[in-house]
């Protein structure tokens, strides 16, 4: 039985790894993408992250497919009241930005492609400075009334706009954000630096994106080895193989991985889960053969050494 954790002052309790579904529709099909939400399941898991936006910026890709397929597969599994669903809003073609009428029409999207009442977490995808922080909690705060949204979080905002939405709502009385989701793994540690100690002082759940740097730190993307992936490109995946820096964090978490006897996505996942104010990483899995190295996390507790070893090469 998988230990589940509270998200902030939420009454929302999860499994201590999220699984990503920015790949369902885009490199895992809709068969695919079942069979790994089936496994997932079958591990413990319950929580799972989509946007009303995945993957439309990539060619052959349109956005909210990911959580049709989601949707599609809690219908078939009559499993809605057993899975934690989290999507984003923002970053749709049609419904950019964060205008209160824009975020409750894209809210009645989502819960429509879904096929649900209510959605349990409801991040802002990217903040939008054009519309004040009190706006914006406002609108969400109304979604919430509503019971069309559970609790809020936010996500790609800068530390300034995350401090003043979170003291509006205090202030206010409205709803407040309960999670951050912020890109965080060991070779992208800024998350550190300023926005984790706003999260600590208001009680919110770190819930990291990029948990495995878009699969850099499975170890296959390496200096001159070809990937047939499209995370291979400058800026995903392949682009930590060009780094001094990604390759010492790799040389460690290889070493790590090694002496333990696991994976190196597992040891990788395991870290960030040790780190203050996380709550639950987020990693997405193409394939049911690359769920097990995932939520092998949820076993395994790092030892003072093996951080110590880790956080030496991935210090910046």
């Amino acid at each position: 039985m998988v230990a589940l954790r509270t998200l902030g002052s939420s009454d929302v309790a999860v499994s201590p790894l999220c699984l990503g579904g920015n790949v369902f529709g885009w490199t895992a099909d809709e068969r695919a993408s079942f069979a790994v939400l089936d496994a997932y399941a079958e591990a413990g898991g319950n929580f799972v992250d989509t946007a009303d936006s995945y993957m439309y910026h990539f060619p052959g890709n349109e956005a909210g497919q990911s959580e049709r397929i989601i949707g599609k597969w809690l219908a078939s599994r009559g499993n809605r009241d057993d899975v934690v669903v989290a999507t984003k809003v923002g970053d749709n073609p049609r419904f950019k930005g964060l205008a209160p009428a824009n975020v409750k029409a894209a809210a009645e999207e989502s819960l429509r492609r879904l096929g649900i009442e209510r959605i349990d977490l409801y991040y802002t995808h990217f903040d939008d400075e054009s519309v004040p922080v009190g706006d914006v909690v406002a609108a969400l705060d109304e979604l919430v009334k509503e019971g069309k949204v559970r609790a809020i979080g936010t996500s790609n905002i800068s530390p300034e706009r995350l401090a003043a939405s979170l003291e509006f709502a205090d202030r206010e009385g409205l709803a407040k954000y309960v999670a951050l989701q912020p890109k965080y793994n060991l070779v992208s540690r800024e998350y550190e630096s300023e926005r984790r100690g706003i999260v600590e002082q208001h009680g919110l759940a770190c819930v990291p994106y990029f948990g495995l740097a878009s699969g850099f730190l499975t170890g296959k993307y390496r200096p001159g080895q070809q990937v047939d992936n499209i995370r291979n490109l400058p800026g995903l995946a392949g682009g930590y193989a060009d780094s001094e820096h990604g390759m010492k964090v790799l040389a460690a978490l290889e070493e790590v991985a090694k002496a333990r006897g696991a994976e190196m996505p597992t040891v990788a996942l395991a870290w960030l889960a040790q780190q203050p104010t996380v709550v639950a990483p987020i990693a997405s899995a193409r394939t049911v053969e690359q769920v097990p190295a995932l939520v092998a996390m949820h076993d395994v507790e790092l030892s003072d050494e093996e951080l110590r070893i880790l956080d030496a090469a991935s210090a910046q």
